[in-house]
């Protein structure tokens, strides 16, 4: 958690004005006009949404009303509609209606891979190209409308197109991050039903081999254990292709064990050049949906969220367009990954929605140095670019000469994700990597959220460094009190939503119920963020961190209870618990507290051991960078471990509040004097 009075300090900082090369150019101009729209956008959503929707394509209207919801449990069932009955296609929208709008020959993707000077491109023509054949495969496969496929590759350009050709037949994607173990990748094909694999046969980040088909065949013996089959997996030929190219040099080595099931694996190029480059798109409900796409839960199983057609593109591009300012021209970098929801709205479904040039980028910041963004910043002359406040702060650690080698002239919107960019860290994206010339466009949302729902806009809004400003077209947030009641003027409490706007997540596929408890279970009336959240005296929002069990880990979110688990398999534990620890490069980081059986002995073998299973049973986010011996837990009288103070132990704060519902403080000393050495 942040702590408020550095926020409250924070607060009464400097205002930075936005750009003026930005204002200039600005879709929105002043804040004056910012207000206009945005209460239009709150007071008439119908016609407000309904203007942006005139850009788009869709068949038929919309039966009975254009938006509605219900966020009251003590109401009924919750829901969010929005122009249900009405068909369109997603893939249609963000390629076919590009190249009629004369954008055929104009860049789509540019793909820039692990090693400088690995790079491609292709227009929006293209893109058509390829995405219908990998449609007219995947339904030579037997994948029809409704039906699930599971995504599990590397930042290539094979990635979105496999995404837009799900979409162009109405089959939802479930994209699952290349960081992901088997297991992990099992869990979200199992829940989510998936019937075919797309992968790739590896990937190299920075030097570091991961062989994504081995990880792939791995979890088909757990599927095969488990009675589940697959259509298909099709792989992607993309290191041997390298080594075809280059010859055995870069990459140094071929993945070493892929695994070939004649019955179940195919290869992609193989089968992309036996089929028609010409796929008709299967036209869809407004509200069926469009992608699954899965974040960390409190109770330790990860949700299926659920994202349906016309309200999440409107969402997606409305936010792309005004949160970067976007206009013709401006070439675009996001450099998330599409295994994460930053990547399907701002590297795929946002910007080609509004005819951007993007760039997929398959590296590291820091490989083969620390310049790479600037680098590629320089080579495709970007001028809006967006990032996490992990790789901002890694690269704050290398000073300022890898970042001024590089002109970065065309830079104009800098924008962050994922976690709260700390005041330090945004001055240095201000004033370093930006040159004091660029607008800061600090965004708050969420997987659940498909878009940004706090920014500031960069053309309008005046920015105060670590805040998130104000709330986005459409989004009604309130600052609300342990009791649920709404608390007004400076406050801090939870942020929650009370209105509904066009990409609200839908469901989590399989368990509505659980969508109804996590999100609208805690405060009737009101979409609960899981965050707390700072409201100063100008109205400005800056987010205070996670108040659930999850913690924010480099901007991916970390269920402490699947970690916890994780932990416990191993055959030594008896009870573990994990909180969170404050990181440099991070912001936080997993701090565990184990529990051995009796007997058992606390080594540095068994801390390696449950290091790798976290690792194996999850993927490497969520190791912990800290385990402790714990021969004993502080709990209360009815058994519940107070993670509060393990908090406070792990940071060595020896100011633990009200104990009296302790059961037994006697452990209390213990814990502090076993604290890993590294940190005394």
């Amino acid at each position: 958690m942040v702590d408020i009075a550095d926020i409250e300090k924070s607060a009464l900082g400097p205002v930075y004005p936005p750009s003026p090369r930005v204002v200039a150019e600005a879709h929105v101009k002043s804040m004056e006009e910012y207000r206009k729209m945005y209460d239009r956008s709150i007071n008439d959503p119908v016609a407000f949404w309904g203007d942006i929707a005139k850009q788009f394509y869709w068949k038929g209207a919309p039966e009975g009303r254009v938006f509605d919801y219900n966020f009251s449990k003590s109401n009924g069932r919750i829901f969010i509609k929005f122009m249900e009955g009405i068909k369109t296609n997603v893939c249609y929208n963000v390629i076919d209606r590009n190249i009629e709008n004369g954008l055929g020959d104009n860049v789509a993707f540019y793909w820039e891979g692990n090693e400088p000077g690995d790079d491609s491109k292709v227009t929006y023509s293209e893109l058509k190209r390829r995405v219908c054949q990998f449609a007219n495969v995947l339904k030579a496969k037997g994948v029809k409308k409704g039906d699930h496929v599971a995504i599990y590759m590397p930042m290539i350009l094979e990635l979105p197109i496999a995404v837009l050709a799900c979409a162009r037949i109405g089959a939802p994607h479930s994209v699952v991050f290349g960081g992901f173990s088997a297991e992990s990748l099992v869990d979200r094909i199992l829940d989510s039903k998936c019937c075919l694999l797309v992968t790739a046969d590896g990937l190299y980040r920075g030097k570091k081999l991961i062989e994504l088909k081995s990880i792939a065949d791995q979890a088909f013996q757990i599927l095969k254990d488990r009675n589940y089959s697959l259509k298909c997996c099709i792989v992607v030929r993309h290191l041997l292709e390298d080594l075809d190219k280059k010859g055995p040099q870069e990459p140094p080595k071929r993945p070493s064990n892929i695994g070939w099931n004649e019955e179940l694996d195919c290869w992609w190029h193989e089968e992309v050049a036996n089929v028609s480059d010409e796929c008709e798109p299967e036209w869809l409900d407004a509200e069926d949906p469009l992608f699954l796409l899965y974040t960390s839960g409190s109770t330790g199983k990860p949700k299926g969220v659920v994202h349906t057609q016309a309200g999440y593109l409107l969402y997606a591009a409305t936010t792309f367009k005004y949160s970067f300012d976007y206009h013709h021209g401006d070439v675009y970098f996001c450099t998330a990954d599409v295994g994460w929801i930053t990547g399907h709205s701002y590297v795929v479904y946002g910007p080609l929605a509004n005819g951007a040039p993007s760039i997929v980028f398959e590296g590291l910041p820091v490989y083969p140095d620390a310049g790479r963004y600037w680098d590629i910043v320089d080579k495709y002359k970007v001028s809006k670019f967006y990032t996490a406040p992990t790789a901002i702060r890694s690269l704050m650690r290398f000073g300022p000469d890898y970042v001024k080698k590089y002109s970065r002239k065309t830079l104009k919107v800098l924008g962050s994700v994922g976690e709260p960019l700390n005041p330090e860290a945004w001055r240095f994206y201000y004033e370093v990597i930006g040159n004091g010339e660029c607008s800061i466009s600090d965004t708050f949302w969420q997987t659940e959220t498909g878009g940004h729902v706090l920014t500031p806009l960069p053309g309008c809004t005046p920015m105060k460094p670590g805040s998130v400003c104000f709330p986005f077209f459409g989004i009604k947030p309130v600052v609300l009190n342990e009791d649920g009641n709404e608390v007004q003027g400076q406050s801090e409490g939870y942020l929650a939503i009370s209105q509904a706007w066009p990409s609200t997540m839908r469901t989590v596929y399989g368990d509505h119920e659980r969508y109804e408890n996590t999100y609208f279970g805690k405060f009737d009336g009101y979409y609960c963020t899981g965050d707390g959240c700072f409201r100063d005296k100008d109205g400005y929002f800056w987010i205070t961190g996670r108040i659930d069990d999850c913690i924010n880990v480099s901007g991916h979110l970390t269920s402490t209870a699947q970690v916890e688990s994780a932990l416990i398999e191993h055959d030594l534990v008896a009870e573990a618990a994990v909180v969170s620890y404050p990181h440099e490069i991070k912001g936080q980081c997993l701090y565990a507290f184990l529990t051995l059986i009796k007997g058992a002995e606390f080594s540095d073998e068994v801390v390696v051991q449950l290091k790798q299973q976290v690792r194996q049973k999850i993927g490497s986010i969520a190791v912990p960078d800290y385990i402790q011996d714990a021969p004993g837990l502080p709990k209360t009288r009815s058994g519940k471990i107070m993670r509060r103070v393990l908090r406070k132990i792990a940071r060595n704060d020896h100011q633990l509040g009200d104990i009296s519902t302790m059961a037994d403080s006697s452990i209390i000393e213990t814990l502090f004097q076993l604290r890993p050495a590294s940190l005394k």
